[in-house]
């Protein structure tokens, strides 16, 4: 097709408002958000975390708030991350077996709360359990094995399943690990349980704030590189959600969000299947820190930089911000 001006004036329909929202390509609503979550013991605890200006570790009884509040904005599905006590903490990560761990009981609680009215998705890594702060079993010289460490995860996935998990997510980024937890919830089960596979989660430095809030990152002893990907590869990535969708995963996950878009829109060309991204905590930080030394109006780089996901094919997106997020497009 050719175009010539003036018969083809691209300013007509951006002339008003109404117009505009005629002819917007890319909408976002708040079932579109997943909140993440994080999860720490006592009763009646909010825990503010200084790296995350905002957002705090709640209790199992403020848990199940901070969800009843999520079904009100609209918003399908929590995320849930502990903050596993040192004295819990192994060098096998025991704690992630454990049926009345953190993880499920806040798991139990919510789905007694809120019933099917929302969606839990829970993180399977053993970084949260682990004394060292990676997130699998090391063999002698330190190195992250990768078979015992699937089988390991698997028990960890069984037991969320059990405690009531409506959507596993390995982030591990272990090979293999989809197939194995798939198969084991087929045989035990939980046949309608989805996978959500951290399929490309990058080795970045976007990760701090996250780690702070787990209670990671003063444990952590090296560094992930020999399992999450290089920040220099894209067609890796392709390789390792093919992977993950013909071993059993139901959706993937590209993380970080925002330094990563060429590659969400990489895999929804090639592949066709949802796509969430997580924009993650040190993006979180960047748009809190902007709008406390007035570089920016948070709100406004909030929903741009959303836009910015569904715009390369994402069908949803994990954030902190989603109660914020929700509480704009609510009007």
């Amino acid at each position: 097709m050719t175009a010539s001006y003036p018969n083809t004036r691209l300013r007509r329909t951006r002339a008003s408002g109404w117009s505009r929202a005629l002819h917007r390509e890319t909408l976002i609503t708040p079932a579109d958000l997943i909140w993440p979550m994080f999860v720490t013991e006592g009763e009646g605890v909010e825990d503010p975390i200084q790296s995350l200006p905002g957002v705090s570790r709640w209790s199992v009884d403020g848990i199940v708030k901070q969800a009843k509040e999520a079904v009100s904005l609209g918003i399908p599905v929590v995320a849930l991350f502990p903050n596993t006590q040192a004295d819990r903490r192994s060098d096998d990560g025991a704690e992630a077996h454990n049926p009345d761990n953190l993880m499920c009981r806040a798991i139990r609680a919510i789905k007694d709360a809120c019933g099917e009215d929302i969606g839990v998705l829970t993180d399977v890594a053993l970084d949260p359990y682990t004394s060292h702060g990676q997130d699998g079993l090391l063999d002698d010289k330190g190195y992250v094995t990768n078979d015992d460490t699937v089988a390991a995860l698997v028990d960890q996935a069984l037991n969320q399943a059990a405690a009531g998990a409506d959507i596993i997510a390995p982030s591990d980024m272990m090979d293999g690990r989809v197939h194995a937890i798939r198969m084991a919830l087929e045989m035990n089960g939980h046949p309608n349980i989805q996978i959500m596979s951290y399929a490309a989660k990058y080795a970045s430095a976007f990760y701090g704030p996250f780690r702070d809030a787990v209670g990671s990152s003063g444990v952590l002893k090296g560094d992930k590189k020999t399992y999450q990907m290089d920040p220099a590869n894209g067609d890796e990535a392709l390789r390792e959600v093919e992977l993950d969708i013909a071993e059993g995963a139901d959706s993937v996950m590209v993380k970080p969000g925002l330094a990563y878009l060429d590659i969400i829109y990489r895999v929804r060309q090639a592949f066709g299947v949802p796509v969430f991204a997580y924009q993650v905590s040190g993006e979180y930080a960047m748009l809190e820190a902007a709008q406390s030394v007035g570089a920016g109006d948070r709100d406004a780089l909030l929903m741009e930089k959303l836009m910015a996901f569904k715009r390369a094919g994402v069908s949803g997106v994990l954030t902190y911000h989603a109660p914020v997020a929700a509480r704009i497009l609510n009007g």
